[in-house]
């Protein structure tokens, strides 16, 4: 039988932060090579979603990252201008609005891939440690946001 972590107010104890400051380190390593490409963090979450599959609505990028439409809209907004994606309303339904690359959009995808590899390298994480750790990330997130 395994025993639960005991309860601390010591900074040091909680997964938080130890998430918190992981989170941190890893979206400032990001920072560089995206400002290269001029995409912020949550833009190239965006881009990510619409390279796997584009045409999609904000409700359903918003859901993917765990983004209201309210922090969802103005940074789509400001990949309009980058002329990175195109913001339309769809024919089926007045109130959805589609999401699509450009073809700049488009061409950002292998400069974004070679971040990827960068940041794997940089781990310095074997498969098996990568999908393990990726998978408890997951199952954090999953019982975090468990109703």
């Amino acid at each position: 039988m395994t025993r639960l972590p005991a309860p601390s107010a010591v900074l040091e104890d909680q997964l938080c932060f130890a998430l918190y400051a992981a989170s941190r380190a890893m979206t400032a390593r990001y920072r560089p090579m995206l400002d290269a490409i001029g995409l912020t963090y949550p833009q190239y979450l965006v881009m990510m979603l619409l390279w796997e599959e584009d045409h999609q609505t904000v409700g359903q990028l918003g859901t993917r990252l765990f983004l209201d439409s309210g922090t969802l809209s103005p940074l789509l907004k400001r990949l309009t201008t980058a002329g990175l994606v195109t913001r339309n309303r769809r024919l089926e339904d007045e109130r959805s609005v589609s999401i699509s690359l450009t073809e700049a959009g488009r061409a950002l995808r292998d400069r974004a891939e070679a971040i990827s590899g960068e940041i794997i390298c940089a781990l310095d994480l074997d498969r098996a440690e990568f999908s393990e750790l990726k998978a408890k990330l997951q199952l954090v997130t999953d019982r975090m946001t468990a109703h």
